[in-house]
């Protein structure tokens, strides 16, 4: 019994045009620890480390695609290595930096772009005693930052006020990752220590859950998932193999209720999460296959749905948000894919065949995740909100649910009507009957001629539904019946060989197809070359393929002509051989 399957198993990946790409990046920063993405990106500009002394980042607006100058580039200067960056998700002009020197340091990008080089940074804060490893923004409240550090701690940060607000405690060695709730009460940490642990920062500084996590120590990565009920984590197991395991965030303690083996790679798979379809789209930096899955939290629990390669091997895949996609084409994510040269636009859509529609069963409504719900002193006061949501839906587009019915189409008879419970003679024949009778007489119009004014989708389901038929019926059933003539026609041509005779019954030696078959196909009653010549014009045009023939049956319409020709051509003969 096969389990269930996702709707988004065919989803594609695809390059959007070449117009949209960034070009000529050079100097790209290759050295950003695991724990990094490599790069970040929103909805208007992408920040990249360049491999420049001073801990410089390029800052590129998506509104300005092309070919990058030569000249010198006004970039941001950290004057220490750049660890980590990100974008602040409630405002696309501010960027938090983490560096080599325990800092954090919180820039202000101009409107339009860096029109020269900053080297004063909007707030600088300080608080670890050893370097960075990673930063993450609070996905509801303004202002409100999370980082780690080799000194094993967590810290939050008030933007606002530059200061530190929260220390979190517990872990024994490195952390991989850290990860928000959607409901921003809760942070999930990966260590190398072995273990996975839920804090709740505003309650108790160590944590509430704790469990095992991947066997694996060489990194993780962790998104929460399900409305926030379950916790995927990205790593290793004990044979360096890539693994997705799943954790109740209510359960940790009881380990990985599923997982799932990927392939055999030193560099950790980061996870993207859309929550509107609960699709996660997975690569790492070096790879040149994104996987994807969708996660239910019941078996089977992992999907697997079609992966897409990208044409070389990627620095880093970034995540604009949903507002960003095109519904009119189905796209469920749009990902930015930086190259060693370039940053070029993907997206990745599932195919449906009423585009005209809007697919609400794809697009529920989506969180406004790109404008927060509270600040940063509101959150740690103890107030909880919640994002507004709101349809994607344009005005313009009607929902497929509430899409015109269509006309319910007439079904033809299964090819088990033709060939249930017959000899091989009467399938042969009511094959040939009905295959006759499907092409017509050469004295009717051509099919596609009664059309007139018909949408092209409906004469093209008309067109599918002949040539389904034509090949079921008459394609699989002849498989049969050929041979038997082929192997006719063999002993045929070892009979004339020994005789001299041919038989009009007997299968052609070159065509394997038996005179009085050949008769039926072009229903031929005389044998004249002006009929035979009238009546093969007539359903080759029928069957060319340029009208929404089928190719099979124009083959054999080409075979029979043949067989005739050649019976004409014998019958010819022998009053000549007499004669003599």
């Amino acid at each position: 019994m096969l389990g269930p399957t996702s709707k988004f198993r065919h989803i594609q990946g695809a390059m959007m045009h070449r117009d949209t790409y960034i070009t000529n990046l050079r100097g790209l920063n290759l050295t950003t620890p695991g724990e990094s993405d490599g790069f970040c990106v929103n909805s208007q500009r992408m920040a990249v480390p360049l491999a420049i002394s001073g801990g410089q980042i390029g800052i590129f607006e998506r509104s300005q695609p092309g070919r990058i100058p030569d000249t010198a580039l006004p970039t941001i200067q950290n004057s220490v290595n750049v660890v980590d960056l990100s974008w602040d998700p409630f405002n696309t002009h501010r960027l938090a930096v983490a560096c080599d020197d325990a800092k954090i340091r919180v820039w202000q990008v101009p409107e339009g772009g860096l029109k020269e080089t900053l080297t004063e940074p909007e707030v600088i804060m300080q608080g670890h005693t050893e370097k960075i490893y990673s930063i993450k923004f609070h996905p509801l409240a303004s202002g409100l930052l999370a980082s780690s550090s080799y000194d094993l701690s967590v810290r939050l940060w008030n933007l606002e006020s530059g200061e530190q607000v929260k220390l979190l405690t517990g872990h024994q060695d490195q952390i991989f990752a850290m990860a928000w709730s959607p409901d921003g009460k809760l942070l999930a940490t990966v260590c190398k220590d072995g273990k996975v642990r839920i804090y709740d920062p505003r309650k108790s500084t160590a944590p509430v859950q704790e469990g095992p996590g991947p066997e694996g120590h060489r990194g993780a990565r962790a998104v929460w998932v399900c409305e926030g009920k379950y916790l995927l984590v990205s790593g290793f197991d004990s044979r360096s193999e890539r693994v997705l395991c799943l954790y109740s965030a209510h359960s940790l303690s009881s380990g990985a209720i599923a997982s799932t083996s990927i392939s055999i790679s030193p560099s950790t798979l980061i996870p993207f999460y859309d929550p509107d379809t609960s699709v996660v789209i997975l690569t790492a930096k070096g790879d040149t296959r994104v996987h994807i899955y969708e996660v239910v939290p019941e078996e089977p629990y992992f999907m697997e749905c079609s992966s897409f390669n990208s044409p070389e091997p990627h620095k880093g895949l970034a995540f604009l948000p949903k507002k960003e996609c095109n519904v009119r084409d189905v796209e469920i994510a749009v990902g930015l894919l930086l190259n060693k040269t370039t940053i070029e636009p993907v997206a990745f859509r599932v195919p449906r065949v009423k585009k005209e529609f809007f697919q609400d069963d794809v697009y529920t409504e989506t969180a406004v995740c790109w404008e927060a719900a509270l600040t940063a002193s509101a959150w740690l006061s103890g107030s909880n909100g919640q994002h507004k949501k709101i349809s994607l839906k344009p005005k313009d587009m009607t929902p497929v649910s509430e899409a015109p019915k269509e006309a319910p189409v007439k079904k033809y008879m299964p090819s088990s009507f033709y060939l249930e419970e017959k000899t091989d003679e009467q399938k042969k024949e009511e094959l040939l009957s009905a295959m006759v009778a499907k092409l017509g007489n050469r004295d009717d119009p051509l099919p596609q001629e009664s059309f007139q004014g018909v949408e092209d989708d409906e004469w093209a389901r008309y067109l599918a539904q002949i040539i389904v038929m034509g090949v079921q019926v008459v394609g699989r059933a002849f498989a049969r019946a050929l041979q038997q003539e082929i192997a006719a026609s063999q002993a045929a041509a070892q009979a004339r060989g020994s005789a001299g005779q041919h038989s009009a019954a007997a299968a052609s030696s070159i065509t394997g197809m038996s005179l009085q078959e050949a008769q039926q196909i072009l229903n031929i009653s005389t044998l004249t070359p002006e009929e035979i010549q009238t009546n093969y014009d007539h359903l080759f045009k029928v069957n060319d393929k340029t009208v929404g023939g089928s190719f099979y049956l124009q083959s054999k319409v080409v075979r029979a002509k043949e067989r005739l020709d050649e019976e004409v051509s014998i019958q010819t003969e022998q009053p000549n051989q007499k004669s003599q």
